[in-house]
């Protein structure tokens, strides 16, 4: 194996010549010379080089694309020698939005890591849009409606989003009955997030208005809408308890967010996906199918809840017909 393969694989994943040296322990002057007799050998230009950062030209990224080929190849070459095949085991670096990462993905990585004890995990909570090749991730959560070409997605789901607000508020300012009520009422939404678009009984509906609040948080919107500030156009996977508890009223139900948002897993392209990626992939999968657990909570809660209501009313002798 030609050592300068993986010093060029080292350069690409650090992003710069400094970088690399400090990881492979030589000179930033060293990873310059050996990246230009690699390049002098191929009589090919793999990088372009500028003051902030290295790009790889076309012949670099087939290249490259190659060289991780071969590293995987030779690494699992070694590790079925040392009886090892099949064992995940390094570094894995997930981001994922703040609110859905803290919900329904840190609490179970535990069974994940039980799995892979040898994988190192790293998860990074973020409403920010992370660049996966710059941050050196290994797997994203990206609720979207579409997914650009560069990445492979594995669509998780689909991203709910419901009208809402808090008992309080609704008792105070009065439940709309129609789409154009909303208009006297205060509305609660992250920057960028309005206008809403709508899906109803008439087709798709698009809603302007202001935030009561202006914020970069969509957490803060949730805790707004709870504390009775206004009605949010909230996922269901970040309300479903809320709505279940009584905590927040679903209004309008005939609409809905754009059903095409979904939930998705990706990682970048590549010849060979790293089989910790396809582990962590899996493991969300098995999470969120065949139903997500925010719908099904939904559904048993408030379920439960009605049961509740119709046991007190024939408890305390009400004969009438209950609504379903």
């Amino acid at each position: 194996m030609d050592p300068d393969y993986e010093l060029f694989a080292e350069v690409v994943v650090s992003g710069s010549l400094s970088a690399a040296g400090r990881r492979l322990r030589i000179s930033p002057a060293m990873v310059s010379k050996r990246l230009a007799r690699l390049e002098r050998r191929l009589a090919t230009q793999l990088v372009h080089r500028t003051t902030r950062r290295l790009v790889l030209t076309d012949a670099g990224q087939v290249f490259h694309a190659d060289v991780l080929a071969i590293l995987a190849a030779i690494r699992a070459a070694e590790a079925r020698i040392a009886g090892q095949e099949g064992a995940l085991a390094g570094g894995l670096r997930v981001t994922a939005p703040t609110s859905f990462g803290r919900l329904h993905i840190a609490p179970y990585l535990l069974t994940f890591l039980e799995q892979h004890p040898k994988v190192d995990l790293e998860l990074d909570l973020s409403d920010g849009f992370v660049d996966l090749l710059t941050e050196k991730i290994d797997v994203a959560i990206r609720i979207a409606p579409t997914i650009e070409a560069s990445l492979v997605a594995h669509r998780l789901g689909t991203s709910r989003r419901v009208l809402c607000a808090a008992p309080s508020y609704l008792a105070e300012r009065g439940a709309p009955t129609r789409l154009a009520d909303l208009a006297r009422h205060h509305l609660l939404a992250a920057t960028g997030q309005l206008p809403w678009r709508l899906d109803g009984p008439d087709g798709p509906a698009l809603l302007a208005g202001e935030s009561r609040v202006r914020t970069n948080s969509s957490e803060v919107v949730r805790e707004l809408a709870l504390a009775g500030a206004g009605i949010a156009l909230r996922s269901l996977w970040d309300v479903s308890r809320d709505i279940a508890a009584g905590r927040l009223d679903r209004i309008l139900p005939a609409y809905e967010g754009s059903v095409d948002v979904g939930i998705y897993a990706v990682h970048p392209r590549g010849p060979l996906v790293p089989a910790s990626v396809s582990a962590f992939v899996g493991h969300l999968r098995a999470l969120y199918s065949p139903a997500a657990p925010w719908d099904e909570g939904l559904v048993s809660a408030s379920f439960q809840r009605r049961c509740t209501e119709i046991l007190t009313l024939r408890t305390e002798g009400w004969s009438g017909q209950v609504r379903p």
